[in-house]
């Protein structure tokens, strides 16, 4: 197991580049499945999730040739359907949550599609339902063996367009939707599809590969299937929840730190939310700069009760980023109510941070009030384990603006999401090493 080590309370300076989006590379990649041809795909990031999707594309057939840095292109000409029964698609299947989205282009253009119940964080219950009930509802036929944990759906006669009311906007239900969808026969409307940039982008791609998809960006998309489809080159979006951590820790750390090209425009209220704890932060062209600040104040509502921060589908703020405010709030001036309605385990690194020095009450398993010290008690350095990505990025940043030195066990968990995060945060300053 790999570990951190960090000597904290150290200003940082300089530029950092987020790297392209992880959970947009997980919907695109697996779109090459939906064609023969050949597919580019720039700005890859190179995570320990990600490859480990390639690598299963990889293992179904799927012919993959790095190009250049984060440039790859995948040709999907004579996909190994049978192997989706072997023991080595199942193991690999399991490991990531990202694979699921495998089904929906693999169901469109085979007539079927399998995976094992995926992997991925702890952090509370993530059920597939909607995937599947969308799939039924465009013809196909869902399997489920409760012994194995081993998910089939079939459709030897192909899938047909229908009209859809999702239970949930959720992101990768959708994705897998649409991947299903553009080969189906006549029109599909999904409404209540989640409209995230991320799904925006896989759309736009679809469209390029000659799909006909209507709606991006709101949530009900009408898609007339086509009987086939081409291959095309397509740029990942920065990722935003990086952009994010790195507004957290530039605040954190009273650091003047610039972060390079992030798309600003489909980053929503990411800036707003930062800004409503008191953190400066100027827009130059597609670069955002966050200067040193001793002090920043969460703001109050207009009625002066406390601030409350909470997830919500897009365009609302994304629950990627709650755990980053959370722990950005506890070195401000004044108190926030952070709401994680999604999941119900995400908020329990909380706990680390309260060993730390922060004072913040866990009040049940969806929200947290945290109380801001104002850097009157900066936060003490300690070992801790990372649960889950977001928080294992969360406790980096506490503990790069913590006194002292801190550990950070289980390390990959954060190179699940972030790419050479020790290396960028050396080039600003930070002192981090990875021991074993």
């Amino acid at each position: 197991m790999g570990a951190f080590e960090i000597i904290g309370g150290k200003k940082l300076k300089g530029e950092i580049t987020p790297q392209g989006a992880k959970n947009e590379a997980l919907q695109v990649i697996n779109a090459v499945l939906l064609t023969p041809e050949k597919v580019t795909i720039n700005n890859i990031p190179d995570i320990i999730d990600v490859n480990k999707l390639i690598d299963l594309l990889s293992t179904l057939g799927v012919k993959i040739n790095k190009v250049g840095k984060g440039s790859y292109t995948f040709q999907a000409d004579e996909i190994d359907v049978d192997f989706m029964m072997s023991d080595e698609y199942k193991v690999k299947g399991a490991s990531l949550r990202g694979s699921i989205m495998v089904v929906g282009p693999l169901l469109a253009r085979f007539g079927k599609g399998y995976i094992p119940k995926p992997g991925g964080d702890k952090i509370g219950r993530r059920r597939l339902d909607t995937h599947f009930i969308g799939f039924q509802n465009l013809g196909a036929k869902f399997e489920y063996d409760s012994a194995t944990n081993f998910y089939k759906a079939h459709a030897p006669e192909g899938l047909k367009g229908a009209y859809m009311l999702l239970d949930e906007a959720s992101v990768t239900g959708t994705a897998n939707i649409i991947m299903a969808a553009v080969l189906a026969e006549g029109e599909t409307t999904i409404y209540n599809a989640a409209c995230e940039p991320y799904i925006q982008q896989l759309s736009e791609m679809l469209n390029k590969m000659g799909a006909n998809i209507a709606g991006i960006g709101s949530n009900k998309l009408i898609i007339n299937g086509v009987k086939e489809l081409k291959g095309c080159e397509h740029t990942i979006l920065p990722d935003m929840i990086e952009i994010g951590s790195f507004i957290g820790l530039a605040a954190m750390t009273q650091s003047e730190i610039t972060i390079k090209n992030v798309a600003y425009d489909k980053l929503g209220m990411i800036p707003n939310i930062f800004k409503r704890l008191g953190i400066k932060l100027e827009r130059i062209n597609d670069d955002i700069h966050i200067p040193s600040q001793d002090h920043y104040e969460i703001e109050s509502f207009i009625d002066g009760s406390i601030m409350t921060i909470s997830d919500h589908p897009w365009p609302g703020f994304t629950p990627d980023l709650l755990s980053i405010v959370l722990v950005t709030a506890t070195q401000a001036r004044g108190s926030v109510l952070i709401h994680q309605k999604m999941f119900e385990s995400r908020l329990f690194f909380v706990d680390k941070l309260i060993d730390m020095g922060a004072q913040i009450i866990l009040c049940d398993p969806h929200r947290a009030t945290v109380i801001g010290l104002d850097r009157k008690a900066p936060l003490k350095g300690i070992t801790m384990t990372s649960p889950d990505i977001r928080a294992g990025v969360s406790l980096l940043i506490a503990a790069l603006s913590a006194k002292g030195k801190s550990t950070v066990l289980n390390i990959e968990q954060i190179d699940r999401g972030y790419e050479n995060i020790e290396g960028r945060l050396l080039s600003l300053g930070a002192d981090i090493k990875r021991i074993s």
